[in-house]
């Protein structure tokens, strides 16, 4: 691109091109203009340093309810995105943080990688039998729904709309949002939040009925300082749960896979020896993270070295930029899954990082390191589809072949 059209740059003016294949505008912006101001006053950031001094800073404001009321005025997408954690600031965000962390710790973890690994090879077994299918809806998105469903006690009749709840709550994130797509999330949210209320309001009338490992009853009943949650951040922190463990966990599972059907030396490498599946997996969250874009708001002046962010700043942190930085990578578009070290961002850090990243990486290298072992003939099948989001990289379909 030249100088003038990288330049005019907008976040509100992309187009499908940009989505499908981002990375050569975000190259270019890094290289010419890597603090890059738009025409709202916000900015987008494309060096891996200054997006990372961000997510260190905590004077960096995660709390977007100015920014929400513009964009999804008064409703249930608002009242979500501004009850979450992730949209939070402390002391907030420390009292969910500190009642969520206790489904993420090491004993937890342990406890679910036999239940991981026992629902990894069920799907095997029967993707065996089918020899070609979608691997997103027959493999990918399945891992994440049983795992985050278990986590809240969700009933297998309701599983089968958890994608599309996500889908519609997450899509509104998108830099530009059409009319229907705001409709959708207000509904999705609306519809899985009534859905939530009556499985919290079960499991307050019945605690004994808890699984090991559901997350549900600790959100209940726990308490940080004497603060318990009200009803209301009880359901939508729920609904943050599935969208922080369900689309993102079906993106990377789904990433990986496409990105070794895209290199195949790459996929033969990890066939032949096995134990490079968790570098592979980093490598996968570095090329195609499914979170391409964080945000944060400018608590106080922020100096980047060559210019200085002014208090109240909106800025625009561009993961998939910060991944592809050549002063922190080596050959940054070369995908090479024995790379080491791999300091990329697809979970951000500081005190925003995601909770449930020891989880996610779980689920990739179980549902990754399986499925190209059990599967050696794994072959493209026809045309990838793309989900069509900026904020979040990830496919509606990857027909895939097995024989």
């Amino acid at each position: 691109m030249t100088a003038t059209a990288i330049g005019d740059f907008d976040l509100a003016r992309i187009d499908r091109a940009f989505i499908d294949n981002p990375f050569p505008t975000l190259r270019a912006l890094r290289e010419k203009h890597p603090v890059h101001r738009m025409a709202d006053g916000s900015v987008l950031l494309t060096r891996h340093a200054d997006c990372q001094k961000v997510y260190q800073s905590r004077a960096m404001l995660s709390d977007k309810r100015a920014e929400f009321g513009r964009k999804f005025g008064a409703g249930p997408l608002f009242t979500h995105h501004s009850t979450s954690l992730v949209f939070n600031d402390p002391p907030y965000h420390t009292v969910v943080r500190k009642l969520l962390a206790g489904a993420f710790t090491p004993r937890k973890l342990a406890e679910m990688e036999p239940l991981i690994e026992g629902i990894v090879e069920r799907m095997l077994d029967e993707l065996e039998d089918m020899g070609r299918f979608d691997l997103i809806a027959a493999f990918a998105m399945v891992l994440p729904t049983e795992i985050i469903s278990f986590m809240l006690g969700i009933p297998e009749s309701y599983r089968r709309k958890l994608r599309g709840y996500s889908l519609a709550i997450l899509g509104a994130l998108d830099p530009v949002v059409p009319p229907e797509r705001l409709a959708a999330g207000h509904a999705a949210v609306t519809e899985f939040g009534a859905i939530l209320a009556d499985l919290i309001a079960h499991r307050r009338a019945h605690p004994e009925g808890a699984a090991q490992g559901e997350v549900l009853e600790n959100l209940i009943v726990g308490e940080v300082d004497g603060r318990h949650l009200t009803e209301e951040e009880l359901v939508q922190n729920c609904i943050f749960l599935l969208n922080a463990g369900h689309e993102t966990t079906t993106s990377l599972v789904g990433n990986t896979i496409a990105m070794l059907l895209a290199h195949p030396d790459q996929l033969r490498l990890l066939q032949r020896e096995p134990g490079l599946i968790a570098t592979a997996v980093e490598e996968s969250l570095r090329v195609e993270s499914p979170l391409q874009i964080g945000n944060r708001l400018a608590g106080e002046a922020l100096d980047l070295g060559d210019c200085v962010l002014p208090e109240g700043t909106y800025i625009h942190t561009s993961i998939a930029g910060a991944n592809r930085d050549p002063a922190v990578f080596e050959a940054p578009e070369t995908v090479d899954i024995t790379r080491r070290p791999n300091r990329h961002l697809a979970f951000a850090s500081g005190i925003h990082v995601c909770l449930g990243a020891t989880l996610a990486r779980i689920e990739g290298k179980l549902a990754v390191g399986r499925f190209v072992s059990r599967f050696p003939r794994l072959a493209a099948d026809g045309p990838a589809e793309l989900m069509g989001l900026a904020r979040f990289r990830g496919y509606a379909r990857l027909p895939v072949s097995i024989r």
